[in-house]
């Protein structure tokens, strides 16, 4: 199943590089793709509390929504 979260301060290819390296460190996560346009990360397989905590540690924040 694939999550998608809203992560607005997307802006550059640093951004995406820093995220899919410290989601795809995350246990279970079988694929997680940044869309700089869309300002979005989709991630497939992983718990959901790991992830924010990996979008977090690279430095990102999830949009509430």
């Amino acid at each position: 199943m694939t999550v998608t979260y809203s992560v607005p301060t997307i802006t550059c290819g640093h951004c995406k590089s820093a995220i899919e390296g410290e989601v795809s460190q995350v246990a279970g996560v079988d694929s997680v793709v940044v869309d700089i346009e869309g300002k979005s990360v989709a991630v497939v397989g992983g718990e959901d509390a790991a992830i924010r905590a990996a979008i977090d540690e690279a430095g990102f924040d999830i949009a509430d929504e």
